[in-house]
């Protein structure tokens, strides 16, 4: 019952992780391609938490 008030960190880390695709996206479409690869990068790292954390759930 009190579990349904419990935050969701996941969640929180899913929503950082599209938000990142999303602007290395638009860096990649302006020609960026540095940019591009550093938020790719960086998605990656936090892809790879996100799986740590939800095999912990």
């Amino acid at each position: 019952m009190f579990g349904l008030f419990k935050s969701n960190p996941s969640k929180k880390m899913r929503k950082e992780y599209d938000q990142l695709l999303e602007r290395a996206m638009l860096a990649q479409r302006k020609g960026d391609i540095k940019t591009y690869s550093m938020l790719t990068a960086e998605s990656e790292d936090l892809w790879k938490k996100i799986e740590e954390v939800e095999k912990q759930q």
